[in-house]
């Protein structure tokens, strides 16, 4: 049974009342849009499909998302940190079907006023964007997506941080001076084959074909398997640099550390004992990068070796010197 009635603020109230289902309720600025509502609920109750997005909050939701979504992704450590923050947020305690895009809209600008990165920001949002779509898809809630309504913050994360020569070796003589024998080692193969550097951390010797001077990635950040040309000085270094006690195929050929947060001690000693500032693990990537195309490769041989998916993502990590091009210029 549905009852639509006006209220005194103006909208107009429906309230469902079926066997085997929990009461429903929503307000609608139109008659119309109610009248709409109840047909369409209604004919999901008897099919037996509905799901009271009205009766499940968004901390209900996000409860669901974490035990069923986010243990198959490979960020998953930081997205339980993210959807653990939105759990003490005061819309977690809104039923979903409530939440509009001017709720997000206004987390949005709180967060960029308070200096937050625009790609946290962004990230955030997607965590609720993502469940919304699961929610509407695989759930069964009628529900609109107010992520996609909003503006997103434009995220530049572009850096163009180059070591200079003399900056280049001063970091190789701190690292060599580091108590991680193999920091030395590790900073000049991220530079060899601008590797991630979970994709170095990752890599065992059967991955090594010394043959065909490659490295087969089985899987990467993107979920894609990747085969990385070696230099003959990567080469150099992976036969020549210390080996495990019990460096079998399936070892890891950087064995000191398990996981790319782990070696975080080691690389800001060797950078303050090289009085180097602003200069990140990851800008060895982006300096490996730009190498590949001051020897000349082309866009698609360095995709191909860097694991880049498109010409803006290769755009960002890639930074000529204006000074070098002036020269081919002539």
């Amino acid at each position: 049974m549905a009852t639509v009635r006006k209220l005194p603020s103006g909208k107009w109230n429906a309230q469902i009342r079926m066997k085997g289902h929990p009461q429903a309720s929503k307000s609608f600025p139109s008659k119309a849009l109610a009248d709409k509502w109840v047909k369409i609920t209604e004919s999901e109750m008897i099919r037996h499909i509905y799901t009271k997005a009205n009766a499940t909050t968004l901390a209900e939701a996000l409860d669901r998302y974490r035990l069923e979504i986010t243990p198959s992704k490979k960020g998953a450590k930081i997205e339980l940190i993210r959807i653990n923050q939105w759990l003490q947020h005061p819309l977690a305690q809104k039923p979903l079907d409530t939440l509009k895009p001017q709720d997000f809209a206004k987390h949005r600008d709180s967060r960029l006023q308070t200096g937050i990165a625009a790609s946290t920001i962004r990230s955030e949002l997607a965590i609720i964007s993502h469940l919304f779509t699961i929610a509407a898809k695989e759930w069964g809630m009628s529900l609109v997506n107010p992520i996609d309504s909003i503006r997103k913050p434009k995220a530049d994360n572009a850096r163009d941080r180059r070591l200079d020569k003399d900056e280049l070796i001063r970091l190789l003589a701190a690292c060599s001076l580091s108590d991680s024998h193999l920091l030395p080692y590790l900073v000049e193969f991220a530079m060899e084959t601008g590797m991630r550097l979970g994709e170095i951390l990752s890599i065992t010797w059967d991955m090594v074909n010394y043959t065909d001077k490659t490295i087969k990635l089985s899987t990467t950040k993107n979920g894609d398997s990747r085969t990385v040309p070696l230099s003959s000085h990567a080469i150099y270094l992976l036969k020549n640099m210390p080996k495990g006690e019990d460096s079998d195929k399936v070892k890891h050929i950087f064995y000191t550390w398990k996981r790319s947060d782990s070696i975080k001690r080691s690389w800001h000693t060797a950078l303050n004992r090289a009085g180097i500032t602003n200069f990140h693990f990851h800008d060895l990537r982006h300096e490996a990068t730009t190498r590949f195309f001051e020897k000349g490769f082309n866009v698609m041989e360095v995709a191909s070796i860097t694991g880049h998916r498109t010409l803006q993502m290769l755009k960002r990590y890639t930074h000529l010197k204006a000074t070098d091009l002036a020269v081919r210029l002539h």
